[in-house]
């Protein structure tokens, strides 16, 4: 069993999100349910949860800074947040977990099968690395929270060549190295790197590019991209209009 708390300010929330559990996730149980981030941290400290489903907006003290009472996180964590754009950025680049209100139970369930299937909690920098670009308002994000087989590695998104999906793995192509594996899944790393004005974009159901890494194209039914390191990556035929318009060709 997942033992875990849900912190919440809305009393609807808390009652929504702990009846799609009880229904689509029987193998988490429930400690308790609190209605600010002060009775969290009090049910935190008695429960000693697996997991928090922790509401971000909250008044008086909000998600981000429950977290940052503690010197070291021993639980996972799903925020669960309306639309805020940034925040949601933010959470992304750190290889975090968050559902987007109303919650969608399919999106639960999943997010659930990622916390049972890990080995460790997410580590403390990558919680740095969430907090630090919160408190910034940074609108780039120089670093990605990748998660590896033993951990997680901070890579610069500017040394990031391509993105090769192998199932629901996907391997970093990095300027100067070997590349990584990920336990993340293309369209997980695609969400993480796509936004306005960002280099990355998906070229092929298998691909991901930096487009400032982009050497040559060569024509062809989809073509394929030369990148900057000499290795070939395909365009699919269905995507190579949109790449072509985003290179100027």
């Amino acid at each position: 069993m997942i033992k875990c708390i849900i912190i919440d300010d809305e009393t609807h929330c808390l009652e929504t999100l702990s009846l799609l559990l009880k229904e689509y996730c029987p193998d988490v149980e429930i400690a308790e349910q609190c209605k600010s981030a002060i009775n969290g941290l009090s049910a935190i400290e008695k429960h000693k949860p697996d997991l928090i489903f922790l509401d971000i907006e909250m008044p008086k003290m909000n998600g981000f800074e429950l977290l940052e009472r503690f010197s070291e996180i021993p639980f996972n964590v799903i925020f669960t947040t309306g639309y805020d754009q940034y925040a949601i950025r933010a959470i992304k680049f750190s290889a975090l977990d968050y559902l987007l209100k109303p919650i969608d139970y399919k999106e639960l369930v999943d997010a659930v099968r990622k916390v049972r299937s890990r080995t460790h909690t997410p580590t403390t920098e990558q919680f740095h690395l969430l907090f630090d670009r919160i408190q910034s308002k940074e609108q780039v994000f120089s670093k990605i929270a990748v998660p590896t087989s033993d951990g997680f590695e901070l890579v610069p998104t500017d040394l990031i060549i391509s993105c090769k999906a192998d199932d629901n793995y996907t391997h970093f192509n990095i300027k100067d190295r070997k590349s990584i594996l990920a336990c993340r899944s293309l369209k997980d790393v695609e969400e993480q790197l796509t936004r306005p004005f960002a280099p990355f974009v998906r070229v092929h159901h298998s691909y991901l590019v930096n487009l400032n890494e982009v050497s040559k194209y060569v024509r062809g039914e989809g073509g394929y991209l030369v990148m900057s390191d000499g290795s070939n990556v395909n365009v699919s035929r269905s995507r190579k209009e949109a790449l072509l318009k985003l290179m100027n060709v």
